[in-house]
């Protein structure tokens, strides 16, 4: 649907100029809801733009007529910005961070939230409703986007807007927003919202034409987002009549300090028996010169001199802090803040404690715009993929900066105590928001944790696919050692365990049919003596095949006396 920006034109509406008689294009039952649409508008733009005009510090002096002249009330500037204070204060501890999408986010959220730029649109859309009582957020197609891919969720405020409530299905039945208006405030463009289609309404020379579009979702494309509903579905402002009747009293408080101020700049003097020819010179030139004389009287007398003491400013100091407590009873803001200077300094802790009623009204309502949120999301991913049925979001929620300063000490400390118990919440992103971190913190987080992981992969799949070769390897370097080691001959340096190592090896190359000297040699035991001795599991060749030589388990002739056992094939000593 096309929506006409508010590039030219008054910043002000006319509201004479909604009164609107027939539109080309819209059906009458259709016409009927606008119709009541324009009549909800005209019935509160007047309050909506007074709640402005305080906001903006563009509102009228109320002034009494009593104590402060018509001239010092005429030139009288705004000086008290508590009804902005009331709505930024509170607007700043409503933060939006974007959506928590723990499946990999099927449906795109992260897109629609990037594509409308929601994180800081929506701090717009939640000013507008501490200042108005509510405001709203448009879902509908991007005009420039031909695919019908890319949805615009789009702030609009309470007094460019209206809508109707629908207490059967507690939701907006119908709204309207105004998108145009030429240089007298006159309406010049329009889209109204109905269940399941929208009309983009414009005025040119040949009077009034609408263009319709159709959609599937089955209800208005239109979500509220509300301060404190109770009982009134579109809520109540932070800049009520309470607020603005104490805004204007400390308004008339401080214009009466500023008129005694100038009234009392300069000495008040008095002089009792001389006429007022004796001063040829202007007043101010009088007060000012450094050196002053008058003469006698015509009787001979001194006139006498007296000076009027100079008022004092602390009633209207004790009288603006009176009505700065009760600015703060009634914002939930802390005196301090409001520019009042208490008699006694507060502490850090004092005035966190003060602000405790603020945070908890930010956390009420960041519950309360999570859930237009969602509906929003719902029905702008319902649009793009042009469903009969809304998606299943369950699992997305969306995420708000913390509405507690705490310091960092204090969150590094809850957070090892609670890690200490269950390790599994340390590494969440409900304990990595608990400790302090962002959204956008967490993401780039958990991406350096994917980047090691991915590392740690890639390096096992190396090692595993060297792993055959680093064996082979290993066990070459272990033969070498060996070998060197072998080769090294024995002295009385060498370590029992060693050369019990190498007399092993010995018994078992000698049970293998190898030389004993040679076997010897190589195993570092050059120079030992051997008895002739030899296993039993070596057989002589007979000597009629190879040559003769000594029977098995017998001793050779010429050898000595004894004999060995059966497994003794080699004896003798280093």
């Amino acid at each position: 649907m096309t929506d006409h920006s508010i590039a030219s034109g008054s910043p002000y509406l006319n509201v004479a100029g909604s009164r609107i008689g027939r539109i080309k294009g819209v059906p009458d039952d259709d016409m009927h809801t606008i119709r009541r649409l324009l009549k909800v508008w005209r019935d509160h733009y007047p309050r909506n733009l007074l709640r402005s005009a305080f906001y903006d510090g563009k509102q009228r002096f109320n002034n009494l007529g009593i104590s402060i002249p018509n001239i010092v009330a005429a030139k009288a500037g705004v000086v008290v910005g508590w009804p902005q204070k009331s709505v930024r204060a509170l607007a700043d501890k409503s933060v939006f961070e974007g959506f928590e999408t723990p499946d990999g986010d099927p449906d795109g959220i992260a897109r629609i939230v990037t594509d409308n730029a929601l994180t800081d649109t929506m701090g717009e859309a939640i000013i507008s409703c501490y200042k108005h009582s509510c405001s709203f957020l448009t879902i509908d197609y991007d005009p420039d986007d031909p695919s019908g891919e890319r949805i615009l969720v789009t702030p609009r405020s309470a007094d460019w807007s209206a809508a109707i409530w629908d207490n059967t299905r507690h939701r907006i039945a119908a709204a309207l927003t105004v998108t145009d208006n030429d240089q007298w405030g006159n309406m010049t463009a329009f889209n109204a919202w109905l269940p399941g289609r929208n009309y983009a309404c414009r005025h040119d020379a040949g009077g009034w034409n609408a263009e319709r579009q159709d959609n599937r979702l089955g209800r208005v494309a239109v979500v509220p987002i509300v301060y404190d509903r109770g009982d009134r579905p579109f809520g109540h402002s932070r800049i009520n009549r309470t607020l603005m009747n104490l805004t204007d009293m400390a308004m008339r408080t401080m214009i009466r300090m500023e008129a005694s101020a100038e009234f009392y700049s300069v000495p008040k003097i008095w002089f009792l028996g001389l006429n007022r020819d004796a001063f040829s010179q202007d007043t101010w030139s009088s007060l000012v010169s450094s050196i002053n004389a008058v003469s006698r009287d015509e009787n001979g007398d001194v006139p006498t001199l007296q000076q009027v003491t100079q008022a004092s400013m602390q009633p209207h100091g004790a009288m603006l802090e009176t009505i700065a407590m009760l600015a703060s009873a009634e914002t939930g803001i802390p005196a301090e803040q409001l520019g009042i200077r208490l008699t006694n300094p507060t502490s850090a802790e004092a005035l966190a404690a003060a602000e405790d009623q603020l945070t908890r009204i930010a956390d009420r309502q960041n519950r309360a715009f999570g859930v237009q949120l969602m509906n929003a999301m719902s029905m702008a991913v319902q649009l793009r993929d042009n469903t009969a049925d809304p998606p299943d979001l369950t699992g997305i929620r969306p995420l708000w900066a913390p509405t507690r300063v705490v310091s960092e000490a204090a969150l590094a400390d809850y957070y090892v105590k609670v890690a200490g118990a269950n390790p599994a919440w340390a590494d969440s992103d409900t304990g990595l928001a608990r400790l302090g971190l962002s959204a956008d913190e967490r993401r780039s987080f958990r991406a350096y944790q994917q980047r090691v992981r991915a590392q740690e992969h890639i390096d096992q799949l190396r090692a595993r696919a060297l792993q055959p070769q680093r064996q082979a390897g290993d066990a070459t370097a272990r033969q070498t050692a060996v070998s060197a080691d072998a080769s090294q001959p024995v002295d009385a340096q060498t370590p029992p365990d060693e050369l019990k190592s190498r007399f092993d090896a010995l018994g078992v190359a000698v049970r293998a049919g190898v030389e004993p000297e040679d076997a010897a040699n190589r195993l570092g035991l050059a120079g030992i003596r051997f008895t002739g001795m030899v296993p039993v599991n070596l057989k002589e060749v007979a000597d009629g095949e190879s040559g003769s030589g000594p029977a098995v388990g017998r001793r050779p002739q010429g050898t000595g006396s004894g004999a060995g056992t059966a497994d003794q094939g080699v004896s003798g000593r280093s």
